[in-house]
């Protein structure tokens, strides 16, 4: 089995050809429809060199099948297709095997086989079944509209990263936003634009932030972003990049001609010491902004 890796695995995407066994692979070229089978296989008939006291799934065998798993995912294979893959390599392997069986117990080698390709195959419905636990985990902290972090997960979140950064003496920076005058746009434009404009603000402020920075959507047209190893500057610096992207969407066209969002920052720990602290400091001052260009607009009307 060692030395003949690809021709069994060349076996196996044969029979899960014929008939439409296994329709994903018809798809494929033949590269991609062997993938991992050849190694797969190779390590299998090492593995059934062990004793059977000792034979159990090495590391890299449940390694192979948990990546074998994996990219087949990734190219369309549902659950049922892997697992038909692995009962078409059980009987190209037995009757290999039992071809060349002399001198060794049938029932023995069959029992090997079986044992062995069933651990396979639960290994990759685990990784299947783990990747979409965390798939599913991961969906219920976002939002829908914007793939941000719902408001409870930013919360969350913002308390954790307070208490890390009371540990290790270091700052960070909250920034709460909302977009001006947005019942307008809905109002105006319609709620699928105003979705669309909301989409594009998360865009940008996801643009703007680093790799370890974290953005939500609080409710509504009203976001957040966490800034981490800050000083008190950071919000402001944070601002005048995050402007300037929302600019290039509006000289495009790509946001309404007059678009503007007001922000309020706070600072952790010379301005406030909790997570709640912040948000409320934040959230205070984003209203202040917003107050003071209401009545900036009520002074030109007039």
């Amino acid at each position: 089995m060692r030395a003949n890796g690809w021709e069994l695995g060349i076996e196996i995407v044969q029979q899960g050809l014929r008939a439409d066994v296994i329709p994903a692979l018809a798809r494929l070229g033949r590269t991609a429809q062997l993938g991992e089978l050849p190694t797969f296989v190779a390590e299998v008939g090492r593995q059934l060199q062990q004793d059977h006291a000792e034979r159990r799934l090495s590391a890299p065998l449940a390694a192979i099948a948990r990546e074998h798993a994996r990219t087949r995912e990734e190219m369309g294979f549902a659950p049922r297709d892997v697992v038909t893959e692995f009962l078409i390599m059980r009987r190209v392997i037995w009757r290999f095997a039992s071809d060349r069986a002399d001198g060794i117990d049938l029932f023995e080698l069959e029992l090997r086989v079986n044992d062995m390709i069933d651990r396979v195959a639960a290994e990759c419905v685990a990784a299947y079944v783990e990747r979409a636990m965390t798939e599913l985990t991961e969906q219920a902290r976002r939002d829908p509209l914007t793939s941000l972090l719902n408001h409870q997960a930013f919360s969350e979140a913002l308390v954790s990263e307070v208490e890390r950064s009371g540990r290790y003496d270091a700052g960070l920076t909250v920034v709460y936003f909302d977009v001006d005058l947005f019942k307008e746009v809905n109002d105006s434009l319609g709620h699928v634009e105003g979705d669309r404009v909301l989409r594009r603000v998360a865009d940008v402020a996801s643009a703007t932030l680093r790799s370890s920075d974290l953005a939500g959507r609080m409710g509504g047209d009203e976001f957040a972003v966490l800034l981490l190893q800050t000083d008190k500057h950071g919000g402001d610096r944070f601002m005048q990049r995050f402007r300037q992207g929302l600019e290039m969407l509006r000289e495009r066209g790509d946001l309404p001609e007059n678009f503007d969002v007001s922000a309020g920052s706070a600072h952790f720990p010379s301005e406030a010491g909790t997570a709640e602290g912040l948000l409320r400091l934040a959230d205070h001052r984003q209203y202040a902004c917003k107050r003071s260009k209401s009545v900036q607009r009520l002074e030109k009307t007039a």
